[in-house]
């Protein structure tokens, strides 16, 4: 069995990982907000996995048992929160939307974290103005908890380009479309055309992110053209793939 280490304060500092590097399975007694300025940050727990470019940060609640994945050389921030200081609300993962001066708020204020200075304290409370209006993105990856779409989560993470329809794919892991969909709206919340969307944006993010040219990405990712892949990362990310910034 991993043991979980656990760190009662989450840190505030700011660190760089290699392609594929980690942070292994931890949690702490404080909030923490992980933003990458540079690269992709995946976050996952038990309940699925949440993943950043650098126009979002992930926020991660009190307690909460986490792992770290670089995608792409990665400079990365982590801003410990105590408890009593929760902007949004959120008591489970999520992913907030970066707008440029967040972005430089994080940055600076991760630079120099024992800093108690004033001008550094009046910083930190403009973050802290900052990330209340920061709206939560759709870009979680849930676990699925039932077998058979664990089995079909399996099939997609594979190979995210496989177009089959889920009647075929059922017949595969022996169950029908209709057990199938049922399954994926009490599991998930979501239909089989949604989940593979973010099954196949979470894959182009870490495509990307390693610098795979955009057109590379749709293939692999199932889109029928580099132009319906560009429209879909758009309508989700408010940017083209090839303008991400960190990238």
């Amino acid at each position: 069995m991993q043991k979980i280490r656990h760190t009662p304060v989450a840190p505030t500092r700011t660190q760089r990982l290699p392609s594929g590097g980690e942070i292994d399975a931890h949690r702490h007694d404080d909030h923490q907000i992980a933003y990458a300025s540079q690269g992709t940050i995946a976050v996952t727990t038990d309940a699925g996995s949440w993943i950043a470019p650098a126009t979002r940060a992930i926020w991660i609640p009190a307690g909460t048992v986490h792992h770290h994945q670089a995608h792409g050389d990665l400079d990365l921030h982590l801003v410990g929160l105590p408890t009593t200081e929760n902007p949004l609300g959120l008591d489970k993962p999520a992913v907030l939307a970066v707008n440029p001066l967040l972005r430089e708020l994080i940055i600076a204020y991760t630079r120099t974290p024992e800093d108690n200075s004033p001008p550094h304290l009046r910083l930190r409370a403009v973050l802290l103005d900052q990330l209340k209006t920061s709206p939560e993105q759709p870009l979680h990856l849930p676990t699925p908890t039932d077998p058979l779409l664990r089995e079909l989560h399996d099939i997609l993470r594979a190979n995210p380009a496989d177009n089959r329809s889920l009647d075929t794919l059922g017949r595969q892991i022996g169950a029908s479309a209709r057990t199938l969909s049922r399954h994926l709206r009490d599991d998930l919340g979501l239909t089989y055309l949604q989940w593979r969307t973010q099954i196949r944006l979470h894959q182009a993010l870490i495509l990307l992110a390693d610098h795979t040219p955009v057109t590379t990405v749709a293939h692999r990712c199932g889109w029928s053209s580099a132009s319906t892949f560009i429209n879909v990362f758009r309508r989700t990310f408010g940017h083209t793939p090839g303008s991400q910034p960190g990238l």
